[in-house]
């Protein structure tokens, strides 16, 4: 495992490298407010490839966006699609959990000649809501990010700390806890901070309609693996299991573990994506 990063045009992004550069490549990308720490588990049953795990703008240790900018999912599509070009990548086989894997998807289909096969867990396609409802998802961002510019962000007192709550609110391990903690803390000054931008944690502006994600996962033609946690969340499963059709190519699997089955059951979860991949 070793660190990496990529200097991009207006960000740099970093992030985790496992393996051998001369194996097939492997771009995962992970879920929100997580980082490429998530991913630690997983490489170690996946040594037939090399394993890029980034860290999402604002997440772990790539920067953050300047401050008259914002997060929206798009822009990370963006950052993806630059960092890929920059580095001149041939086909490779996406991974990604969560809000990663929700932006694989926007990927994958506006870029198909890049991606030969497409892994996602405990999501497929954008989250969506309703066009009516529109106007009060705006007003409710807007005034999220208001008062999320005018507080001042709390410092935690100690590691452990941090560690049990991220294990609580995750429903993982306090071990599987401290891989996504330690990436996400730094110390200044002798004090304990934060790496992830707290402006991640104000309401999205306009969630994409169930039309919009319909026609995301239509585009989407490379052979396209589902895998859903028994004990993830409801929301997820009930996507993964009616859009599932909407794919040219797709396979959906259930797995042992939390919303993040990778992370506290990586062999269950690596046994399924390796049949998949030789299969495909």
């Amino acid at each position: 495992m070793q660190e990496v990063e990529f200097p991009l045009r207006h960000i740099t992004i970093r992030g985790l490298a496992f393996g051998d550069p001369n194996k097939p490549l492997m771009v995962a990308l992970h879920g929100w407010l997580d980082n490429a720490a998530t991913f630690i588990p997983l490489a170690q049953y996946l040594n037939d490839y090399y394993i890029v795990a980034l860290d999402l703008a604002g997440h772990g240790k790539s920067d953050h966006r300047s401050k008259d900018a914002h997060y929206h999912l798009v822009d990370f599509v963006y950052d993806l699609h630059e960092l890929i070009e920059s580095q001149s990548w041939p086909s490779f086989i996406l991974l990604g959990h969560s809000m990663g894997g929700i932006i694989g998807s926007m990927y994958v289909s506006c870029f198909p000649e890049k991606v030969s096969k497409y892994i996602t867990i405990e999501s497929l396609g954008p989250v969506t809501k309703d066009s009516e409802s529109s106007p009060e998802q705006l007003r409710e961002s807007i005034q999220s990010r208001l008062q999320s510019a005018a507080g001042q962000g709390k410092h935690p007192s100690n590691r452990q700390s941090v560690i049990r709550a991220r294990a609580i609110a995750g429903g993982f391990s306090e071990a599987c806890a401290s891989l996504l903690v330690e990436r996400n803390l730094q110390e200044v000054d002798g004090e304990l901070q934060f790496t992830t931008d707290r402006r991640l944690r104000t309401f999205s502006s306009l969630r994409m309609t169930e039309s919009q994600a319909k026609g995301f996962l239509n585009a989407i033609t490379c052979p396209t693996f589902i895998i859903i946690a028994d004990n993830g969340y409801e929301m997820m499963k009930k996507n993964g299991e009616i859009r599932q059709s909407w794919l040219s190519d797709g396979e959906l699997v259930k797995s042992p573990g939390s919303h993040h089955p990778h992370l506290d059951n990586p062999q269950a979860v690596s046994a399924h994506v390796l049949r998949f991949l030789h299969e495909n």
